[in-house]
């Protein structure tokens, strides 16, 4: 073989290669989807729909509070250049309607709460000043079945944004929807053998409307259904004497609000607070309830643990 020969068939075997190279090489990966989501347990629904597709930014960090938060210039920016914007709905981000008229905000926006019927906060056990009744309980993610109606809009408002990865939301979402059902029947077997008359418990505000609902507790409250509503010195007083009278053993503080009111409480009656409950708020990735199902199980052990006395 003469040398220019040679030369020639290594050249058509490198181009050969290269060719082989790009048709077996995986397509470019699409950059993920920008998605804003209002608070960390709504973010987490919406990492566990989206995958790897969805770059989640988070406004209300964890172990903070979404009813009295103030978003930064820095986050308006990131809202305003978000491609699908989720929020609870039902009154929860009562600031998200000012954050995106200022950020002008042009893409996707996803209320997870349609089409779920709201509590009203009359329908609850708290005492609160009466002024506050009649207010819609937005905590609807306290219950599962809300939860999986919460995952549907979400994978709904996806697609909306990403059309072409339709099928991978879709597949997500029923997958964890099958963990639902499954944490669905876990809470309800951790309830089972606890009589109806011992499910009672004392909390910071009225978060567990719908928890209650759903797994048949009774939950009190010296708050209403935003930390931001105070609690009077009757409603107090009155609710001291029924821990007093129905010898409620389950006395909890919240996450995300400030203990004392609730240490006050358990001063006066005797009765020693039983831990801290998760309610509007995840915990840091290293705590006790750094996703949604880690949460809902931490609030039903601590919850059954303690209305039986343990």
């Amino acid at each position: 073989m003469n040398p220019t020969t040679f030369v020639q068939r290594r050249s058509l075997l490198a181009m050969a290669a290269v060719a082989i190279a790009t048709l077996s090489a995986p397509a470019h990966a699409q950059a993920p989807i920008q998605a804003v989501a209002s608070f960390s347990i709504l973010g987490d629904l919406v990492r566990q729909v989206g995958g790897d597709r969805v770059q989640v930014d988070v406004l209300v960090s964890p172990g903070s509070d979404a009813h009295v938060f103030q978003p930064t210039p820095a986050q308006a920016r990131r809202v305003g250049q978000a491609q699908v914007v989720f929020s609870n709905g039902l009154g929860f981000e009562g600031w998200m309607s000012r954050l995106l008229k200022t950020t002008a905000y042009q893409g996707q926006q996803v209320v997870v709460s349609q089409g779920i019927q709201p509590l009203k906060d009359d329908d609850h056990d708290s005492h609160k000043k009466g002024h506050d009744h009649g207010e819609t309980d937005p905590h609807a993610w306290q219950s599962v079945g809300n939860t999986r109606v919460f995952v549907k809009n979400i994978a709904q408002g996806l697609c909306r944004a990403d059309a072409a990865g339709c099928n991978v939301y879709d597949r997500n979402a029923q997958a964890y929807v099958a963990r639902l059902d499954a944490l669905d029947t876990e809470i309800r077997a951790a309830w089972a053998p606890i009589p109806a008359a011992q499910r009672k418990v004392i909390t910071s505000h009225d978060a567990f409307g719908y928890y209650a609902r759903e797994f048949g507790v009774k939950f009190l409250a010296p708050q209403g259904v935003s930390t931001d509503s105070e609690a009077s010195a009757k409603g107090v007083a009155q609710l001291v004497r029924q821990i007093k009278k129905e010898q409620i053993k389950a006395l909890f503080v919240e996450s995300i609000s400030n203990p004392r009111l609730i240490e006050q409480i358990g001063r006066e009656t005797g009765v020693k607070p039983s831990g801290e409950l998760f309610s509007d708020s995840l915990s840091a990735a290293d705590g006790a309830a750094p996703t949604y199902i880690d949460m809902m199980r931490f609030n039903t052990r601590a919850l059954t643990t303690a209305v039986r006395g343990e």
